[in-house]
């Protein structure tokens, strides 16, 4: 493997690739890869409803980075924020029903960037990498 095509470089290029290519079909929707990435977060968890620090966990991100997505959700009324009625200092953010459609319509627009992303693979070379990249993503995810 040269200098030029390490794993790591590899992975870099064609994360960078994809977020371009769904920031350009967000765009339409005045939204951001950042943004969707934060709500489907939300729509997948328990109750469709996150912690702030929750949610900063999950797309490991700076607080104050969720802060500002969650605030520009909120003023695109995709998100909805709410105190806990125990805990002041616990901040809630769940989805809408706006916030579901975005959701739906991006996860067709991904299905459809994979597959042409993998269509010149065999069905057990799909097998291969997707079993791969999650030994990867379990490994790295315990760095």
């Amino acid at each position: 493997m040269s200098e030029a095509n390490t794993c790591g470089i590899l992975i870099r290029q064609i994360h960078n690739a994809l977020e371009k290519r769904a920031n350009s079909q967000l765009k339409a929707d005045n939204l951001t890869y950042s943004q969707m990435s934060a709500l489907v977060a939300i729509r997948n968890a328990p109750a469709k409803k996150l912690t702030f620090k929750g949610l900063e966990k999950c797309l490991s991100l700076a607080q104050s980075t969720t802060a500002g997505l969650i605030f520009r959700l909120e003023q695109k009324k995709l998100v909805l924020v709410s105190g806990d009625t125990e805990d002041k200092r616990i901040k809630y953010v769940e989805i809408t029903a706006l916030g579901e459609e975005f959701c739906n319509k991006a996860k067709q627009e991904l299905e459809h960037t994979e597959k042409m992303l993998l269509e010149n693979l065999s069905a057990v070379e799909k097998e291969s990498l997707l079993t791969l990249l999650e030994k990867i993503n379990h490994t790295a995810k315990k760095m």
